[in-house]
Parts: structure tokens; sequence; C-alpha cells
């Protein structure tokens, strides 16, 4: 049964309290772990693929609230795991599955929910919750549940006083995440699929803001060796490994606050890398180009976003998550606005049809390009998978390049 909350009545020491920062609040069920968490809270409009959302880096310090009202009843397993951990801050569902029925199942989402401490609230009505959202936009919030519903003086907490630890919770625009998931060591993802055990046709720099595993295993099956490089790299480092591409994951976090990584996107541009970026590898090019950034009022989130390629007049539906975008001008090639061009031109190549956001920049002069959605598609539909093998072309045409400059040079 769902249960709404009402002034008048009390939540008792069983429930779990949800307080948004304006003063909702939803009084429901436990789910998972018990305890509080705070964080800001969006929502995931994806029918499927409950596992790959927990454990996408990009949702590190957020609460997600899944939309579909039916979830869990595949359980969890040991393959669609987007990274080592969940990173979500907390979980929000209206119903969630008593029975897992899946022959992959490894064990049941609560428990796992709870074995990483991950604290959730169930019979809330969502529904009303992510309309709420989608008018005032996504905001802090905090579950309270368990010990966390009990104030020092041993009676029950006022919602006054969670609603005080709410809003002390820093906000997310002006956070820098990115450090806080990235991988501490470097690895490699070796080619894969009918690629295996072969030679890679190429070697690609992966700097890791956020990856999720999908992405270097895409590029594995089209013969690439991934080297997935951590946020601290420096430029000497990308350097001495060769790459005939360089990519920046997606990843969590105010693009604003990512100079660092700005600065060491524009030394690969002057390079001459072919360079491709995803999510916030998007939007730190176009800030690398000379272009804002800003925060949506609720973002993307979810496997069912309709996006338009505008270079093939194609409509992708496409798999999203992200909470800002790149201020860019729709419909026109324009000189890249940083030091004066000196990137060339460039134009926006995908546009969101539910709002008309940036969806992707493709450069004109430089071989770089870039989309904000999840061509990785995991989970969600495979419509732009093509970006990958667009990728692979842009690193061949370059390797081409460079030979036929040798021989004319050695001529």
């Amino acid at each position: 049964m769902v249960t709404q909350f009402d002034p008048a009545n009390e939540y008792t020491a069983q429930d779990a309290v949800l307080v948004l920062e304006d003063g909702q609040v939803y009084v429901g069920e436990p789910f998972g772990a018990t305890g509080s968490t705070c964080a800001e809270i969006v929502f995931n409009t994806a029918m499927t693929g409950y596992q790959e959302t927990l454990t996408d880096p990009s949702y590190d310090r957020q609460i997600v609230v899944q939309t579909f009202p039916h979830i869990g009843d595949t359980g969890v397993n040991d393959d669609d795991l987007e990274s080592s951990r969940i990173w979500v801050a907390g979980y929000v569902v209206r119903d969630p599955s008593m029975v897992v029925s899946n022959w992959r199942a490894a064990g049941s989402l609560d428990d796992d929910l709870m074995a990483n401490h991950i604290v959730g609230i169930s019979h809330i009505d969502t529904r009303k919750l992510v309309r709420h959202l989608r008018s005032a936009g996504v905001m802090r919030a905090g579950i309270f549940s368990g010990a966390a519903l009990v104030g020092s003086n041993g009676e029950p907490r006022e919602i006054s006083d969670m609603l005080e630890e709410v809003q002390r919770t820093p906000q997310m625009k002006g956070m820098s995440l990115y450090d806080e998931v990235s991988t501490p060591e470097a690895y490699v993802v070796e080619p894969a699929g009918d690629f295996e055990g072969k030679e890679p046709l190429f070697t690609v720099a992966a700097v890791d803001l956020g990856i999720k595993a999908m992405t270097p295993h895409r590029m594995a099956e089209r013969g690439c060796r991934v080297v997935v490089l951590p946020s601290t790299v420096t430029f000497d480092e990308i350097q001495e490994l060769n790459p005939d591409g360089v990519f920046f994951s997606n990843g969590p976090g105010d693009p604003e606050q990512a100079g660092q990584m700005v600065s060491l996107l524009r030394q690969v541009l002057d390079a001459g890398y072919p360079f491709f970026g995803i999510c916030f590898g998007n939007q730190l090019l176009g800030r690398a180009l000379g272009f804002g950034t800003y925060k949506l009022k609720f973002g993307h989130r979810g496997i069912n976003q309709p996006v338009k390629d505008v270079t093939t007049g194609k409509v992708e539906v496409t798999a999203h998550n992200h909470g800002f975008a790149v201020d860019a001008p729709i419909g026109e090639t324009v000189d890249a606005p940083f030091e004066n061009g000196r990137y060339g031109k460039v134009f926006v190549s995908h546009v969101d049809l539910n709002d008309n956001v940036v969806e992707g920049l493709q450069c004109v002069d430089i071989p770089a390009f870039s989309v904000q959605y999840h061509p990785e598609a995991a989970a969600g539909p495979h419509d732009a998978a093509y970006l990958f093998d667009r990728f692979v072309s842009m690193m061949d045409n370059s390797r081409d390049s460079k030979a036929s400059k040798e021989e004319n040079a050695n001529a």
C-alpha cells in the first residue's frame, strides 16, 4: 500500500521518511539499508536496467527515484555491473519485488542494497514525487530510517530537524566529483569479440572520470586496446602511450569545476590526437572550445530520450544520465570561442527532441567530436553504437594522414 505523508500523521520507528529541501515529506517503508543519506534527488525513467543505474559512477552523491513502479524482479547478477560498486547515495522505488525470478540472478536487490549500505525508501507515491521534481526542479533530499529517526534524546526526530540536515547538504552545482570515482591506477582492456587474442588495430587512451565498464568494451569489440587512465593522468603520460586516439568518459559533478581536465583536453587537441567524449567528456570538450555549461532543471536520466543526429537527419532513441549541458548555438557552424577560434569551426551535431538541449558537438577543422548521451547503451537501445565506429574511422584517417605526411617528408 502506498502511503502519502499527512502532517496530521506521525511516522513510526518502522517507517522510512523522505524529506525534500522545500519541505515536502513522504513516509514509506525502508528498502535496503536503514540509516540516513542526504544528496541531490533525481529521477530515472527507464523501465529496465536498474543494476546498471545503481553502479553508474555518474550517480555519485545522488538519490535516484525510479519512475517505473515495479523494481527488482530480476534480482542482481555479476554481469550487469557498470563499475566495481553501487554509487547512488540513496534509492527510491514505489513497489520493490518480493520475489526474484531470473536465471542469471545471484541475489535480491534488497539484499544487495543492504550489503552495500545503500539507504532506500519504498511504497511512496513516486509519480507525485516525480511530477513535483519536474515542476520545481531537482533539489537536495534526505532519507531517514531506523536509528536515524531517533534523536539524541531518545525521542522521535522532528521533521524540521531532518529538514535542517537536508539543507546543510552541499549543492551539486559547484561540486567537483570526478576524482572520487576515477580508477586509482591504470588498467588495460584488450580487444574482444571477433578481435579477441589478435593484435589491436588501435590504442585508445581513455581518461576515467567515472567511466562505465561497457564503454571500453564497445571499443574493444572494434579491435581497440583501451588503456583506462586515472583522472590524475598528465599529458606527458598520455603521450608515452603513443595512442591513436584519446577518450574522455562520463562522470559526476559540475563541469565548471573541472578546469584541470579542460586544460588537459586542450593539450590533447593541440597535439592533434583524434578525440571522442561522452557525457562529462562532451561538457569538457564544450568548455575546452570556449562554450559555457549550465545546470538543467531536472536533467535527462533514462533510456528513452529521442535525439536527432543533424548530420544524417536520423532520430535515435538513446540512454541518458546528465544534469548539466553545453550552451552552444544550434543550427549553425561557428568559430569555437576559445582564443578567437583557435580550434576552428564547430557545430552542434545532436539535439534532444524533448527540450532542444545540445547533445553533441562536432569539430570541423580538428579531429574531435562528442555526445552528451550514452552510446554504449548499458542499459538502453543500441541506436547510437555507430559513434564508436565513427571514432575508429577518425583514428584510421588520422593514421593514414600521418603516414602520407611522413612519406612526402622522406621523398
